[in-house]
């Protein structure tokens, strides 16, 4: 009984001790200043054990299809390239000013791991500044991303302008507003149907429209 209550007495002390932590304010929220090593590693422990449990029963498809690097680009171009950068892009005031740093995906493209790029999409990262796009884009979307992703580290400038020039622009099915005119109808993720007008917006606010 000695042991348990020594335990029971610890554990109380180290509860008030945390709680003590909290509310003093002591931990900094701002994200200019990074997280104290042990709260890191703790958070990165948690996040990738997190993802791993759950991309386990995930099928990849096959990414490889021209049309679906096409299409995802598009997307890429409007919704990512802003956080996660694109070849011959260094910098963005967001992925400045973000913590923890968006990874430049120009560089490391899925790391090998489409599934784990799949779930980050789709069901994004709490406090990371991550969207859960999935809320948007159904899965196929998603896939497209996926395999532009896979593909993106091997462009240059100029690989990456052409393929976001040749894509459907900036559609997913989710509300964005630049899919075809009423009574259009949009062609299925995978196709490689372009429209005759696209508009893009790029990472400096500016809009292409050809």
């Amino acid at each position: 009984m000695g042991v348990f209550r020594t335990l029971a007495v610890i554990g109380l002390v180290s509860a008030a001790i945390g709680a003590g932590v909290l509310y003093s304010g002591l931990i900094e929220v701002g994200a200019d200043v990074p997280h104290a090593a042990p709260v890191h590693a703790l958070l990165e422990t948690a996040r990738e054990r997190s993802i791993a449990v759950r991309t386990r029963d995930i099928r990849v498809p096959g990414l490889a299809d021209e049309a679906l690097v096409r299409n995802g680009a598009g997307n890429y171009d409007a919704m990512c390239v802003g956080c996660h950068l694109a070849p011959g892009l260094a910098e963005t005031e967001l992925s400045k000013g973000l913590y923890p740093a968006p990874p430049n995906l120009s560089k490391v493209g899925s790391g090998g791991e489409p599934a784990r790029a799949f779930w980050v999409i789709k069901h994004g990262i709490k406090a990371s500044g991550m969207p859960a796009w999935g809320r948007s884009m159904d899965d196929p979307y998603i896939w497209e991303l996926v395999a532009f992703v896979e593909r993106l580290p091997s462009l240059d400038a100029e690989g990456y302008r052409m393929l976001v020039e040749s894509s459907p622009g900036h559609r997913h099915g989710g509300g964005e507003n630049m899919g075809p005119a009423q009574g259009e109808s949009a062609p299925a993720p995978g196709t490689a149907e372009t429209p005759a007008s696209k508009v893009h917006i790029h990472a400096d606010g500016k809009r292409h429209v050809h």
